[in-house]
């Protein structure tokens, strides 16, 4: 299949050099721009690149049905984006909205039906891995090495590691442009400080200490939550248990875990292949069982708010999450919801690190810069490969980034007096429909300003209504004694391919159920859903990430040895 899909690439690439001769399918080049270089195509230029002929292509852009923000696919961001494209490229761009929730089977739908945008995003490597394999996604290595020259802001901005990062070691074939994860904080542990002071507690710093808390915030409902006590959660979790519950099972995986474990066990982001998962489940199953936890939270699937909204209605003592959750959205956030309805204005929640491992110390797993972030990949309908990688060479410029980062000065930022950007919250047209508007930077995730100090000055000021101290704190702890998987892109996995939705799905119903199981169940419900997952293909992608690591590495635990 993979022969197939060469041979398919190749003619692909001769029919588009042969339909350039006629067509001028790529960009001409402006009078003042140099010279293309000696072997690269004769209708690509360095500088001012620009199509003779006008140009169509399409993006895929998340909705992520944001209530008071404007349409994603049509708003002054997109409109900015398509001004300026049709300028510099004369390409004009239309944007398809995906809900963000539901992206995955999406995109494999429209895929499947040929009618996929000729840009995508995803966050499912198994889903391009698995369209690639069936002829279905363009293999780019033909079109970045002759179009290089003419896209210097996507190099400038990625190199040849985020570019390059998903190039099959043995085949040289590339299906997917790695975006960067500029911010590589992940997720922490946060509880309400004004609870504990109320109840005169100190902040916790250890499970037992964490655990006391959350038994003192069940206990004396009626004094925290005098109007509605029997409203009282003191921990939140949701259906996706490996990931609300992130800090805790970290301190349950041996500090001696292997970069092989990492690499050959680590291909569910949630960490459940991991030795000690099963005992960070166990203990929320024993906090479940003690009334410690959401009772409902399994009936809340995926895109469902109802824990946002429990959270704003100020009846959670604490939970983990994003590193950020819960100081986003500036008036709507988490923590001003609470002081409003409170009257304290340093009422919310605080970010801590109270899970040592069995080396005594916290450890985080972040995601890393480059390979754990989205993927930009082109379907093989796409006609337009050179106007679409102009397109991503576009949104790559610091410029544009940045004012797609931050929007109109004095409307959604102001400048502060050490030249750190504090962002203000506004409804409506100018808001941003994702935090920095990563929708639309997609090789970006994360605020990145060309001067790496502004940069670090203004992640504390982008929260509106938030003190900085809050975020500065909450997005330290999120990176303490930060764990990565350093083995890098070592081929296509072929027993993940189309793999990944099917395995999380059973993943996170089964967590769920172990969760939830009375004590005595615990084991059984737990092993046997391990059991169905392993069955189902976890084992086989196991099996082959082994037989792959040793291939590379022979029977070394450890990388570069």
């Amino acid at each position: 299949m993979k022969r197939i899909a060469r041979v398919l690439a190749a003619l692909l690439v001769l029919a588009l050099l042969a339909a350039c001769a006629s067509k001028d399918p790529a960009p001409a080049q402006a009078p003042a721009a140099p010279a293309a270089p000696a072997g690269a195509h004769s209708g690509i230029g360095l500088d001012g690149v620009r199509f003779t002929d006008t140009r169509h292509i399409t993006v895929e852009i998340f909705d992520r049905n944001n209530e008071g923000g404007s349409t994603p696919a049509d708003n002054c961001y997109t409109d900015f984006i398509k001004k300026g494209m049709l300028e510099k490229h004369n390409v004009e761009v239309e944007f398809i909205p995906v809900p963000r929730w539901t992206e995955g089977a999406d995109i494999n739908n429209m895929l499947a039906a040929g009618t996929a945008p000729d840009i995508c995003v995803t966050y499912s490597a198994p889903t391009i891995q698995l369209y690639a394999a069936m002829g279905g996604v363009k293999e780019l290595t033909p079109y970045l090495d002759e179009a290089k020259d003419i896209l210097p802001n996507l190099w400038d901005f990625l190199g040849d590691t985020g570019i390059y990062w998903s190039k099959d070691p043995d085949t040289g074939e590339l299906y997917a442009i790695e975006s960067k994860r500029a911010n590589v904080a992940k997720q922490t542990t946060f509880i309400r400080n004004d609870w504990l002071d109320t109840l005169g507690l100190a902040v916790p710093n250890s499970e037992e200490e964490f655990h006391a808390a959350l038994v003192a915030f069940r206990d004396n409902a009626a004094t925290l939550l005098p109007n509605e006590p029997d409203k009282m959660i003191p921990l939140l979790i949701t259906y996706d248990v490996g990931w609300m519950a992130a800090p805790l099972i970290n301190a349950y995986i041996p500090d001696a875990l292997t970069d092989k474990q990492l690499y050959t066990l680590g291909f569910d982001d949630r960490f459940l292949l991991f030795p000690g998962f099963k005992d960070a489940i166990r203990k929320l199953n024993e906090w479940y069982n003690e009334g410690l936890i959401w009772k409902d939270f399994a009936l809340y699937g995926v895109g469902d708010d109802t824990n946002g909204l429990l959270s704003r209605a100020g009846y959670v003592g604490a939970q983990m999450q994003n590193w950020d959750q819960l100081y986003r959205n500036g008036e709507d956030s988490v923590i001003t919801n609470i002081r409003r309805a409170t009257g304290n204005d340093k009422a919310g929640y605080i970010a801590l690190n109270p899970f040592p491992n069995d080396s005594g110390k916290v450890r985080t797993f972040p995601y890393g810069p480059v390979g754990s972030d989205r993927k930009v990949f082109f379907p093989s309908s796409n006609d337009e490969v050179y106007a679409s990688l102009l397109y991503l060479d576009w949104i790559s410029d610091a410029a544009n980034r940045q004012y797609l980062q931050i929007g109109d000065e004095g409307v959604t930022h102001a400048v502060e007096a050490n030249g750190g950007i504090r962002t203000i919250a506004v409804t409506g047209e100018k808001m941003m429909n994702s935090v920095n508007n990563i929708d639309y930077t997609i090789t970006c995730n994360g605020l990145s300003f060309a001067d790496p100090e502004v940069t670090s000055k203004s992640i504390a000021l982008g929260y509106a209504g938030v003190e900085s101290e809050l975020v500065v704190q909450a997005y330290e702890l999120s990176q303490v004694n930060a764990r990565f998987n350093n083995a890098g892109n070592l081929g296509t996995i072929v027993a993940e391919e189309g793999k990944g939705a099917e395995l999380d799905s059973k993943r996170d119903v089964f967590l769920d159920q172990a969760v939830v199981a009375s004590p005595d169940k615990f084991d059984s419900v737990f092993d046997g859903g391990l059991n169905d997952y392993l069955a189902s293909g976890g084992q086989a992608i196991i099996d082959e990430r082994t037989q792959v690591w040793e291939k590379y590495f022979g029977s070394s635990d450890t990388l570069n040895k």
